[in-house]
């Protein structure tokens, strides 16, 4: 694939199957545990293959939720999922571009660089104003995982940072205990250098727009462990400035009837 740094210069896109997919599948929640086929979190679904599409379309997938930003659906577009006709595309990003995640370092009191944004164990406060500031976004894409007439898949590009927080703001939803959530977005470590391999031909010309370098982030994965801290940072902000960490999700519109419905569609009850 040759790209510059505009995204209209894409001409070909090397198609790749996920390397980060997963189904939440057999997380507890209150009253049993999540379902299979109801929730899948994934990393970017605009560059699979056209047999992985079509693998996940016999699987069940009726729906895709893109949370990435609009610079980057420009790049690769909705992808060989994006010509199933049942399955419905839903572009609900997260963050309005990249960049924001650059900005918001510039106003951290403790000094924290551009530079620092791509160390994956200072990420928590990048969490923290996501899950707030997108709150509406989150409660949007809640609703669609919940009237969906199958399964729904939602990715970013790895399926890391914005899939994780839409993957804890639903388990939250449906009642999972934090460290289940914790250990969930903890497995995205074990597929961190193949994540890379398979996203850094795309993100880097969007990365280096805002003095980001992807390959100095691959760099420091390398380097450090994959930490789960990011997520536990964020559940200890919701704690101190919330008390309910769905409060921010409930006044951007989260309401009973929408966790019950959730709940309907997902929880595979216990087995007596």
């Amino acid at each position: 694939m040759t790209l510059t740094d505009s995204p209209a210069d894409a001409t070909t896109l090397a198609l790749s199957a996920p390397v980060n997919l997963r189904d939440l599948g057999g997380i507890a929640v209150d009253g049993g545990a999540v379902r299979p086929g109801f929730a899948l979190r994934a990393d970017d679904l605009a560059i699979v293959t056209p047999d992985a599409a079509d693998a996940l379309v016999d699987g069940g997938l009726r729906a895709v939720i893109d949370l990435r930003s609009a610079d980057e659906v420009a790049l690769t577009g909705r992808g060989p999922l994006g010509a199933q006709r049942s399955v419905t595309y839903h572009h609900v990003p997260l963050m309005a571009d990249i960049g924001r995640a650059t900005d918001d370092a510039a106003t951290l009191p403790d000094g924290t660089s551009a530079t620092d944004l791509i160390d994956q164990r200072r990420f928590g406060r990048m969490y923290v104003r996501m899950y707030e500031d997108a709150a509406p976004q989150i409660v949007t894409a809640l609703a669609i995982i919940a009237h969906a007439p199958g399964a729904v898949a939602f990715h970013c590009a790895a399926g890391q940072d914005r899939t994780g927080v839409l993957a804890a703001s639903l388990l939250l939803a449906l009642g999972a205990e934090q460290d289940d959530i914790v250990t969930d977005y903890a497995r995205t470590g074990e597929n961190s250098a193949a994540i890379m391999e398979r996203i850094a031909p795309l993100m880097q010309p969007l990365m280096r727009r805002y003095g980001l370098d992807l390959d100095e982030a691959a760099r420091a994965a390398v380097r450090a462990e994959f930490s789960p801290e990011p997520m536990r940072e964020l559940f200890a902000a919701l704690a101190e400035r919330h008390g309910d960490p769905l409060a921010p999700l409930r006044a951007a519109g989260l309401t009973d009837g929408l966790i019950a419905r959730l709940r309907e569609r997902a929880v595979a009850p216990e087995a007596a």
